[in-house]
């Protein structure tokens, strides 16, 4: 097994990340500081990280967090700051996020040991669908709506299609409501995407991930995935 994803099967991080910690030198194999994420692991190989033994886990675990705002979506902080794993009490197992919301967002968040699912979850070539719920200043007109559905130009790079549908106006608070489902996962995209059409976000929630939904979960909250929910995300990115 390549040693990008030993440690994601080992709930260290996303393969992604895996291959950044990798080059960082803090990952080592019978004592060797490795630096090739490509390195393959045996099961003779004692592999460490930080100087601490990393082994794959009993069992993969699957849970769905709605996560508050003000919590970072990582593993840990360097600042102290509170991360979404303080939400999680009673797992064994090291987990950590599928892909990030900013700390402001609210929503809904994967959170696993499954580092192929992780890792397929998040490459753009799974092209997996993401609902958001964006509460922003002002109201957009057809117009607008159309020009975020079709693609706009953020970072200069243009958008894939969307599907964006006006849910509320609130013309007395100059607010407007709208439901947004993209398929890419670009860093901040969603508030990128609103000040295309001068409208900027005042409040963001992810309300589905392939085809996962929040339902009635409280905020702070979270539950397992049952059954048939990981058997229909791991057919979703052809795992199963």
């Amino acid at each position: 097994m390549r040693l990008s994803k030993y440690l994601a099967n080992s709930g260290i991080a996303s393969r992604r990340y895996a291959e950044e910690l990798i080059k960082s030198g803090r990952v080592k194999i019978n004592g060797t500081v490795i630096n090739l994420p490509q390195q393959i692991v045996t099961a003779d190989d004692r592999v460490t990280f930080d100087e601490k033994e990393v082994t794959l886990p009993n069992r993969h675990y699957y849970l769905l967090l709605n996560k508050p705002a003000n919590y970072i979506t990582t593993a840990k902080d360097t600042h102290g700051r509170p991360t979404v794993m303080d939400l999680i009490k009673d797992v064994p197992e090291r987990l950590y996020p599928v892909g990030r919301l900013d700390a402001d967002t609210t929503g809904l968040l994967l959170i696993t040991n499954d580092g192929e699912l992780a890792n397929r979850l998040t490459h753009p070539r799974y092209g997996i669908k993401k609902t958001y719920h964006v509460l922003v200043k002002g109201i957009p007109d057809e117009k607008d709506l159309q020009k975020l559905a079709l693609g706009v130009s953020i970072d200069g790079k243009k958008t894939s299609p969307a599907l964006v549908t006006l849910l509320d106006i609130r013309k007395a608070e100059n607010k407007s409501l709208i439901e947004i489902i993209i398929s890419e996962g670009r860093k901040r995209q969603v508030k990128k995407m609103m000040l295309v059409i001068k409208c900027p976000v005042v409040e963001l929630r992810r309300v589905s991930f392939a085809g996962l939904k929040l339902d009635s979960l409280p905020e702070g909250s979270y539950r397992h995935l049952k059954r048939k929910e990981i058997d229909e995300i791991m057919q979703l990115v052809k795992l199963k």
